[in-house]
């Protein structure tokens, strides 16, 4: 059996259904973003839909003859949690335009959820928590790794960025060409979606959005601890276009504000990274 993880939006948020498949025998299809997925997301994609989106809709088309399911949750998050309604609709979207096997759930209990889907799958509930236990072990180690070398480089005597942005932007290879330009300077990034919810949570309280909370929360507390701050973000964004915008105005820090709407004029986005690593070496 094969279940197809489209590599886009809610997948950076739920990496350890990965590990879970994994653990029951199951073998998880993905692939990172290339031109041709994207152009996939463009053909059933609307002009108003973020790049975002349409990269998720392309892993959607891709995977549908190559997978006997693709997982795909309903996101219905409470006021506290709320989310772009991009994650809201993503169930409906893929299964009026796209011909495919879903699986699907939608409960906040985490738990609840992973025994729903293993029981759909054939699987017994001692079986699917005994995987799900080893899932969380295995997601836990990997991400406690990756936060701990994050703020690790806060104190590095390299110069420093902050790189703002949704976990499904900067973690996107195929947008990571971007972030590739900026390793080639010699300095340390720092990512915002790498800190513990705590620091979210205590820092950014009164923010409606859950990942805009995130952001926000990172730049007020690496502020003063980096040297100059990118924003990354797909057109047209409007959650994004809000925040970002807010938090330009009251940081006293230099920063870059990278909108991607297609990679096809990267030699632009070169030279004002080149430019804007200048500034913050002469600072």
């Amino acid at each position: 059996m094969k279940i197809g993880l489209p590599k886009g939006l809610y997948y950076y948020y739920c990496k350890k259904w990965v590990y879970f498949f994994n653990e029951l025998g199951i073998e998880v299809v993905s692939f990172d973003t290339n031109k041709e997925i994207l152009e996939l997301g463009n053909n059933v994609a609307t002009s108003e839909m973020c790049l975002s989106l349409k990269i998720f809709l392309g892993h959607v088309v891709y995977l549908k003859d190559k997978c006997d399911y693709i997982l795909i949750p309903k996101l219905n998050y409470g006021i506290k949690d709320q989310m772009c309604s991009n994650f809201d609709c993503l169930y409906d979207l893929c299964n009026n335009l796209i011909d495919i096997k879903i699986l699907t759930f939608d409960s906040k209990k985490e738990i609840k959820n992973f025994i729903k889907i293993g029981k759909e799958l054939g699987f017994k509930r001692n079986e699917i928590k005994r995987a799900y236990l080893k899932a969380s072990i295995k997601y836990n180690k990997e991400l406690k790794k990756l936060k701990i070398e994050n703020i690790n480089k806060l104190n590095s005597s390299n110069k420093k960025i902050l790189l703002v942005g949704h976990s499904y932007n900067i973690r996107d290879k195929y947008l990571n060409e971007i972030i590739d330009i900026i390793k080639k300077y010699n300095v340390e990034i720092i990512y915002s979606d790498l800190f513990d919810d705590d620091y979210y949570f205590y820092l950014s309280k009164d923010l409606y959005w859950k990942y805009s909370k995130k952001n926000v929360s990172s730049v007020i507390f690496c502020k003063e601890k980096v040297d100059g701050i990118v924003f990354l973000t797909t057109f047209p964004c409007g959650l994004d276009s809000l925040v970002n915008e807010l938090v330009m105005r009251k940081i006293d820090k230099p920063y870059l504000n990278l909108v991607i709407d297609d990679l096809d004029s990267l030699a632009g986005m070169e030279t004002r990274i080149e430019s804007f690593v200048d500034i913050i070496e002469q600072a």
